[in-house]
């Protein structure tokens, strides 16, 4: 498959004697796929029964006349107003009991059995029309999935859905522990939804009800989207796939869960701060292909400015080819910018875009031109390649979930701390996979794993992958939660107590940061631990009691008492040869920095590429090797000569502009 470049184009916004020239424009670009029709109900179906593709279809005969390949997305994210004023239950209830209003998007309930039907039947009414239509390459079921609705229809399916779950209320009181404050259940219909504790009427929802309510979400969006791909699937020819656009690391659902019934994941990158960052943007990227261990469409992003930041910066100039290379790097197959063109009114009149509201094009443009231009050079090098990675980082919704519900302290984010580990392999071009926690190891050198939540099937896989030899780092609340969000009666890490060589005998929140100190000097000579610099603990800190040989890595100092001079830092070599790493504090950012660099390469993981300069972000996708270089020119020497597929030049030594990118393969 070629690397696409393409944009959201909404040819209903605009008379149908412009088409041609947006078209052209587009070609000439090097543009090569566009997205359409994904908010086009009103205009495909504008009275009940009544459709109307004509338009589309013409839509796509010009787009592929002038070499464009097209992906429909149903459009079933923005209901149309005939079907809201006659049936009002397929709109959204939220926490409050209001009802939403016509005019926005996203709108509806999940759970209406009214709505599935509507949504089936426009999904399966554009397969039957454009399913054997070989311009149609693929399809997106709806668009960014994220609603909750709090509808009495939603409880009920709830309920029914927890009746599934667990055969009997028994099994359920005994699994929440209702008998605390009086919660037990006698009947299905007693249980609410968890919507008291945020608006004021007393504590917040019993922590097992709060979990299977998010679980219960993901399911609901899982039968949402299995009802259109179901009618697509069965009216499509075999070479349409079909996708939904992801959002990064929101956690409104189980991505794992919804990604499984996809042929691929894709997502839609957005910069509110306005600039690239690699580890934050490229772990978006390494998320999404860890959806399905497979490469994906970065089906949307910004071309310039978005619309809803506090402030709405643009990119740098050559900052949004960088950011699509950094996804070519990551396995992107495509990039597609929203949007082609501004509408004249709407709630993103704006947004970024290719084209200005006069029609022309803006100066970002000939950037994405460029970015087409060398998709044609360069793109043959990424066919059929994805990234290899050693390091496997796992992750978890239902754990960030639990924490969420219980952070214990304000500042623990469970996203900043997956970052902690992410941003300092990150730093040093060491190629991650962000997987499940419910996954197999193989193949993997390290393995950093944090698991709140943690059975048998979490616990066994990462013993296994010890036993085997692999390298794990274990984090802190780890073998906290069973799956119903309760307590397990054992001390921390629970089931993985053996493997790692420790126990938590304690944990506490840190109001202030408190030391942490490396192994004593004499330690450090017989070589049994790092000569890392001392650093603080922050938020988090656990009292891990050492044991079957684990050696004390770093200690705590002087702090609350019980903490001082206490295990912070543990490591259990195995006669495999592998080795758990128990890091019982939230580090400072410089001596995780350390820490983590310092065990990646004890388990052997390797850079893409060594030596590189600090603001060089590089990555392997095959034989090809992508640098791209942060806002400060500098040089990087390779350590064999190569050939830079988009400027031509083959050497050693190569000078970066700021956000300047090559392409190399070995000669």
């Amino acid at each position: 498959m070629p690397l696409h470049l393409g944009a959201a184009w909404y040819p209903e916004h605009w008379p149908e004697a412009r088409w041609a020239e947006d078209v052209k424009l587009m070609r000439d670009a090097g543009l090569t796929v566009v997205r359409v029709a994904e908010f086009a109900w009103s205009s495909l179906e504008p009275r009940e029964g009544a459709f109307n593709f004509g338009w589309l279809e013409r839509a796509i005969a010009l787009a592929a006349d002038h070499g464009l390949a097209v992906v429909i997305g149903t459009p079933t994210a923005a209901p149309p107003a005939w079907m809201t004023q006659a049936y009002p239950d397929v709109l959204a209830v939220n926490a409050d009991g209001r009802l939403a209003t016509h005019g926005a998007r996203c709108h509806y309930d999940v759970t209406s059995e009214r709505y599935l039907a509507f949504c089936r039947r426009i999904a399966e009414k554009l397969a039957v029309c454009f399913g054997h239509d070989a311009r149609v390459i693929g399809w997106q079921i709806d668009n960014e999935y994220n609603t909750v609705s709090y509808s009495e229809g939603a409880r009920r399916a709830f309920q029914d859905w927890l009746r599934r779950c667990y055969g009997s209320l028994d099994a359920l009181n005994a699994a929440w522990a209702t008998v605390y404050w009086s919660q037990t259940y006698s009947d299905w219909s007693q249980i609410p939804l968890p919507i008291s504790g945020a608006h004021g009427f007393g504590q917040p929802h019993n922590p097992g009800l709060r979990l299977k309510w998010r679980q219960f979400i993901t399911e609901a969006y899982r039968r949402f989207q299995l009802n259109q791909i179901e009618v697509v699937r069965a009216n499509a020819m075999p070479s349409q796939w079909i996708t939904h656009n992801f959002m990064g690391f929101f956690d409104g659902f189980d991505h794992y869960v919804l990604s499984a019934d996809l042929d691929f994941a894709s997502w839609d990158q957005y910069y509110p701060a306005g600039h690239l960052d690699f580890a934050r943007d490229s772990a978006g990227h390494d998320l999404t292909r860890g959806f399905k261990r497979k490469n994906f469409w970065l089906i949307e992003t910004q071309p310039g400015s978005v619309n809803w930041a506090p402030i709405n910066s643009a990119q740098d100039r050559g900052e949004t080819r960088a950011a699509a290379w950094n996804a070519v790097a990551h396995g992107a197959e495509a990039v597609c910018y929203w949007q082609w063109r501004n509408a004249l009114n709407g709630q993103e009149q704006y947004h970024g875009s290719l084209i200005a509201p006069d029609g022309k094009p803006r100066p970002i443009y000939e950037e994405i031109s460029r970015i087409g231009r060398e998709f044609q050079q360069a793109g043959h090098l990424f066919d059929g390649a994805t990234v290899e990675a050693s390091v496997a980082l796992l992750h978890s919704y239902d754990d960030r979930w639990a924490l969420d519900f219980q952070r214990h302290h304000a500042d623990f984010d469970p996203l900043q701390y997956l970052g902690s580990f992410y941003r300092p392999l990150s730093r040093r071009n060491i190629a991650m996979d962000i997987l499940s926690t419910r996954t197999t190891l193989d193949g993997y050198k390290l393995v950093i794993a944090a698991p709140h939540i943690l059975d048998e099937a979490i616990a066994g896989e990462l013993i296994r992958f010890v036993e085997r030899g692999g390298h794990l780092v274990l984090g802190v609340r780890s073998g906290m939660k069973d799956g119903d969000n309760a307590l397990l009666p054992q001390r921390q890490p629970a089931l993985l107590q053996d493997i790692a060589g420790a126990h938590v005998q304690e944990y506490y929140a840190l109001r202030e940061p408190i030391p942490v100190n490396a192994a004593r000097l004499e330690q450090k000579k017989r070589g049994a631990a790092p000569a890392w610099p001392d650093g603080s603990a922050r938020i988090w800190a656990e009292w891990l009691v050492p044991h079957h040989g684990a050696q004390v890595l770093m200690t705590y100092g002087l702090a609350n008492g019980y903490l001082d001079g206490q295990a912070a830092v543990t490591m259990k070599p195995h006669a495999s040869g592998g080795c758990v790493y128990y890091l019982g504090a939230w580090l400072d950012d410089p001596l995780q920095d350390a820490v983590m660099g310092w065990i990646a390469a004890r388990a052997g993981v390797a850079p893409v590429l060594p030596g590189l300069p600090a603001g060089v972000h590089a990555m392997r996708r095959g034989e090809a090797y992508v640098l791209i270089n942060d806002a400060e020119a500098k040089s990087v020497t390779l350590p064999w000569r190569a050939k830079d597929h988009l400027s031509g030049k083959t050497a050693k030594r190569f000078a970066l502009r700021p956000w300047d990118v090559v392409v190399a393969t070995q000669v």
